[in-house]
């Protein structure tokens, strides 16, 4: 039996779109004291298919500051799974990948990372892709996977085409 082709799973992102996002301030710190940032995105196919870029531009509703980030999506046909970097406006760099694919709707993906001068590893999952209202969650493990801190919440809707 071959492996499933998922080079084509992230295209419902492809778009314009409103964001929510929720962010926890303290990561790892035992605090439950959350950001709220609204804004857009733009996600643009890249290298025929094979990859995306999303840009992400969002505003703190509380103290006003901007927050922009971008994600690399690159699809990886021998191994059959995407691998993601992430750049934030306050680090440039796209670092190491998350890696991972969508089984039965739901994509996971992994890495690792360093937190608050611990070696984390860093789960992203993403839910709902193939609606207008998809959601991806940011959660991190100190204890190798035992538990996760969820620390990034988004929601997005679809912007109408004009």
């Amino acid at each position: 039996m071959s492996e499933r082709d998922g080079s084509r799973d992230f295209d419902p992102l492809l778009g314009d779109w409103d964001f929510h996002l929720r962010r926890l301030i303290r990561p790892l710190t035992g605090s439950d004291d959350w950001a709220n940032l609204e804004g857009e995105s733009h996600c643009r196919s890249i290298w025929g298919g094979r990859g995306q870029i999303d840009e992400l531009s969002l505003t703190n509703l509380s103290d006003g500051s901007k927050m922009e980030s971008l994600t690399l999506r690159l699809y990886n046909p021998k191994a059959h799974e995407w691998l993601l970097y992430f750049a934030g406006g306050g680090n440039p760099s796209l670092g190491t990948p998350q890696r991972g694919r969508f089984v039965n709707g739901r994509g996971e993906f992994l890495d690792r990372d360093e937190v608050n001068g611990k070696e984390v590893i860093v789960r992203w999952i993403w839910t709902e892709i193939e609606t207008t209202t998809p959601r991806f969650e940011q959660a991190f493990s100190a204890d190798e996977g035992e538990t996760w801190e969820t620390n990034w919440i988004t929601s997005q809707t679809r912007k109408p085409v004009r």
